[in-house]
């Protein structure tokens, strides 16, 4: 372990290129894509997932353009790839640089808030490139009321100045989370993206600018929602989330992953090797593909998460974090609540997040943008789930893309949804009963009371639903209860060399050294007006199934000292006929 040199920090949280420098800090090289960037149109919309690197990607772009910077290129980018292979518009822009997620997006008032916000960055763009504009650019600006003259006013100014504007635009798409959690705000969204609308207004004179003093644009977001509803006013745009050309312009590589651990492994105390964490983050937060051209080729990994893994494990001494997850990266619900039908009835969407519970897949259009007020047809939600970072690409099928869920975060993530969405048609469930149930099933082996209280659950809601009764609701329940298990990796639906399980509760030995037991189970299901021989054809079925999957390389490599007990179950019905070990 190497101390000839400070250590670098662990950039967990910082989205401030300049600062992460500063502060000496890990940064993993993403210049080389500003030549491609550089090469592209001018006009640029890039779509990725909440934390997966965008706003220190469009902050590292800002300072390399930035013509007030040129001066400090050396300081900044030595040691970078960019550094020996700089672009022709290096340091050549006015940067005008708008986060729309510092805008209160409530519709009644964003007009005023989007003005107040936008004349306070456009006086500071006049204060910092005074030098470069007329004596009276900020005097004029401010004679002027709302964004769209005061920006027009200042693409105008430039251009006479011989100068030139790159605009960014982080979170752009900030407007439409008011939609995706108040389905009654619809028609007033609709009105403000739509015709004389003031958002609309907005990109209008973006559009307008280009013709004089803005010469690119670089436009981020979580979604396509916005882009579509505004795109006829801006037209001049170019969506470049699908290209693979950018897949890995944001998320770290696995050989990004594997050169920071082997960095921080020569300067910190480590009790594994590199292989080894990789081998435990992996199945957590890989797998994100983002261009059907990648599929097969590379997988991305969430870069907040493995920055928090990372950080967690240097600073408790090489010692994993209990807890895979971290509760800041945790998915806003609440935009996907307005898909629940008020009548507490399942809509599209909690059939689609069945279907990934049930078969592990689903199939549909990969829209590359869509009207908000789409948002609820299938294959629409689908590709909303995709741009949330909670599905991935995993080939196609025909015409269609299949989609998977990317990880064990995310699933983890979905299977609550779920469960709110059963909570929200009454089907009620302690989660503190729950976790004491989970402390017993790992610990102590208890399983049949873990398993009760499941069917116990569904036993107290079929008297309220008889609708919802049925194979899919069945497993579709009891995969999102056993998913929550804190001690578990579940992997449903597993292909092995010898068959399927529908689930194996992988023990995270690694994390709680005190584990003693890890779980295959077989779960059946027989239709209420079957017979009961059919409940013993399956229970036969699940025997043979769970002996076969428990023997099989993958899962006797998995369970480490753990005792593995082998389940199955089968429902009849809405009620649960047979629970037992073989």
């Amino acid at each position: 372990m190497s101390t000839s040199t400070p250590r670098k920090r662990i950039p967990y949280g910082i989205m401030d290129f300049t600062r992460m420098l500063g502060d000496n800090c890990y940064y993993v090289d993403k210049t080389r894509y500003i030549e491609e960037i550089e090469q592209a149109n001018s006009f640029f919309f890039y779509i990725r997932p909440r934390r997966f690197g965008k706003s220190l990607t469009l902050s590292m772009l800002r300072h390399y353009y930035d013509i007030k910077e040129a001066d400090r290129f050396k300081e900044w980018y030595e040691g970078l790839y960019i550094y020996n292979h700089p672009t022709p518009e290096r340091a050549r822009y006015l940067v005008l640089s708008l986060n729309f997620a510092e805008v209160n997006a409530d519709l009644e008032c964003y007009k005023q808030n989007l003005d107040a916000y936008c004349q306070m960055v456009f006086t500071l763009f006049c204060r910092r490139y005074a030098d470069y504009l007329p004596a009276s650019a900020e005097e004029g600006l401010l004679k002027l009321e709302g964004v769209a003259q005061q920006l027009s006013y200042l693409s105008r100014i430039c251009s006479e100045a011989g100068q030139f504007i790159y605009l960014f635009i982080d979170e752009y798409d900030h407007f439409t989370n008011k939609i995706l959690s108040s389905p009654e705000m619809l028609a007033a969204y609709k009105g403000e993206t739509h015709g004389t609308g003031y958002l609309r207004l907005f990109f209008d004179t973006v559009k307008g600018g280009t013709d004089r003093g803005i010469r690119r644009c670089f436009i981020t977001g979580v979604s396509p929602v916005t882009l579509d509803d505004v795109t006829s006013g801006f037209n001049i745009g170019t969506n470049y989330s699908l290209s693979p050309q950018f897949n890995e312009m944001t998320g770290f590589s696995e050989k990004e992953v594997r050169a920071m651990l082997d960095y921080y492994a020569t300067t910190c105390e480590f009790h594994h090797t590199t292989d080894e964490l990789i081998k435990l983050m992996k199945p957590w937060y890989d797998n994100y593909c983002f261009a059907e051209e990648s599929y097969g080729r590379t997988t991305m990994y969430n870069s907040c998460m493995v920055l928090y893994f990372i950080d967690n494990y240097v600073h408790n001494g090489g010692q994993l974090p209990r807890r895979m997850l971290e509760d800041n990266v945790r998915i806003d619900y609440e935009k996907l609540r307005m898909l629940i039908r008020k009548d507490k009835e399942f809509a599209h969407d909690a059939s689609i997040i069945q279907t990934l519970a049930e078969q592990g897949y689903i199939t549909g259009q990969l829209k590359p943008n869509f009207p908000a007020e789409q948002v609820t047809s299938p294959d629409c939600f689908i590709s909303l789930l995709f741009y949330f970072g909670m599905l991935t690409i995993a080939g196609t099928d025909f015409m269609d893309t299949r989609f998977t869920i990317p990880n064990q975060v995310v699933r983890e993530q979905l299977f609550n949804y779920l469960l709110d969405t059963y909570d929200e048609i009454d089907l009620t469930y302690s989660k503190n009963e729950k976790y004491r149930l989970d402390v017993a099933l790992a610990a102590r082996g208890e399983w049949k009371p873990y398993f009760g209280y499941i069917a116990e659950c569904l036993s107290r809601f079929a008297s309220q639903r008889d609708r919802q009764k049925g194979e899919a609701f069945v497993h579709g329940f009891s995969l999102a209860m056993t998913a929550q298990n804190p001690f578990y990796r579940p992997v449903s639906e597993m292909d092995t060399q010898k068959g399927y399980a529908d689930l194996f509760l992988h023990p995270l030995i690694e994390i709680f050294k005190e584990m003693q037991h890890s779980y295959v189970i077989e779960l059946k299901y027989a239709k209420g007006r079957e017979p009961r021989e059919r409940v013993e054809q399956l229970r036969q079925e699940a025997i043979e199934q769970a002996r076969r999957y428990a023997a099989t390389d993958t899962v006797q490599q998995a369970i480490g000292h753990t005792t593995l007990h082998r389940i199955i179950v089968v429902f009849h019905g809405m009620e649960m006929a047979v629970c037992e070990e073989v």
